[in-house]
């Protein structure tokens, strides 16, 4: 049976889709490639056509993820939401309830820090655009001390979400939604403005 142009494309992207939800949603060790591919609607046999492993998979699936990320982000930057829009772009209702669509370094880093290092180094790749975003909407941009800042805002609300998404209290996760975005936000402020 032939395919028309660019069908394997297609269904590579589809399985990365799926595979980059569940990922999120449930864990990469809990996602099974047979869950996966049934979702995406493909034969488990046909995984291997386009991977080599899972490992590959979930490390296109973090790229991809990944690069979604940074240009969503980049776009609440352009729109003039600047450092506050990003912060609070993540920081929100939204993104606690739906991990599936959320950002992966929330729902997968213990998970990406015991993969190969091909694996985290691809993770590294593609998160260091995110930071560098988050960075130029800071004073001092171009900076080390404005990139150190950002990779701390971004380690302050990927723990902010992490433990918000633990709590089983809807009105304390969201308690602590609002003191993460406020500690965040306090660290994008001009040192003077902070006191330092």
């Amino acid at each position: 049976m032939r395919y028309e142009k660019g069908h394997k494309e297609t269904t590579r992207k589809r399985i990365i889709d799926v595979a980059s939800r569940r990922f999120r949603k449930d864990g990469a060790s809990a996602t099974g490639l047979a869950g996966i591919m049934a979702e995406a609607g493909l034969t488990n046999g046909a995984f291997y056509a386009h991977f080599e492993s899972k490992e590959t998979l979930l490390r296109e699936a973090l790229v991809n993820t990944l690069a979604d990320q940074s240009a969503r982000s980049k776009q609440d930057c352009a729109d003039g939401r600047g450092i506050e829009g990003a912060i609070r772009g993540y920081l929100n209702k939204s993104h606690l309830g739906r991990s599936e669509e959320g950002c992966p370094s929330a729902a997968l880093l213990p998970e990406i820090g015991r993969q190969p290092q091909s694996t985290r180094e691809a993770y590294e790749n593609n998160l260091l655009p995110y930071i560098k975003n988050l960075a130029e909407q800071l004073p001092e941009t171009g900076t080390t001390a404005s990139t150190r800042r950002a990779m701390a805002i971004f380690s302050l609300m990927v723990g902010t979400l992490q433990i918000a998404r633990a709590v089983s209290d809807a009105s304390l996760a969201e308690d602590i939604l609002e003191a993460g975005v406020d500690a965040a936000l306090m660290l994008a402020k001009e040192p003077e403005a902070r006191g330092a």
